[in-house]
């Protein structure tokens, strides 16, 4: 079976990110660190784990400034790529979380070039909603809108954007 980077960041995010475990820089740039060991082991190949390291690497570099969120501000629209990757309803539920405050503008664009950066032909709504959890999870000052996209996840109904 052919895992993706997103199988892999999943992975993290489930045995650690989410748990609040320790990790150093150490642990994404050594090769023989015991979480590539533990990664390796777990079935992924050495250049996905890279990729996912690389793309966390991303994630972390660009998180957009802190500025006045902006709800209601222009509309997004999606051209070439943005719409081969993703589906009408991905696109929906990007427009519906800003629309509710749950993404400005700039971690909406974070959102995408990350969703855009996955070796994924398509993502389906499911696989955007990691990708926004991970990102919302990387951004200081959003653990209100972390803690609803949680709920969002793992709840069996979700509950309503007040």
């Amino acid at each position: 079976m052919k895992e993706s980077i997103l199988d892999v960041l999943l992975y993290l995010f489930e045995h650690y990110f989410a748990n609040d475990a320790i990790l150093t820089g150490d642990d994404f740039t050594a090769l023989d660190s015991p979480l590539v060991s533990e990664l390796t082991e777990a079935g992924f190949s050495g250049a996905e784990i890279r990729n996912a390291f690389d793309w966390l690497d991303t994630l972390a570099r660009q998180r957009p400034t802190t500025g006045q969120q902006r709800v209601n501000g222009p509309t997004r629209i999606f051209h070439g790529s943005e719409l081969d990757k993703l589906d009408v309803e991905s696109r929906g539920f990007l427009l519906f979380l800003e629309q509710n405050g749950v993404l400005d503008a700039g971690q909406r664009e974070l959102v995408l070039d990350r969703a855009m950066a996955l070796d994924q032909d398509e993502l389906d709504l499911d696989d955007l909603k990691w990708v926004v959890l991970m990102v919302l999870f990387n951004q200081p000052g959003s653990e209100a809108a972390y803690a609803w996209m949680e709920t969002q996840m793992f709840l069996d109904e979700p509950e309503p954007v007040h």
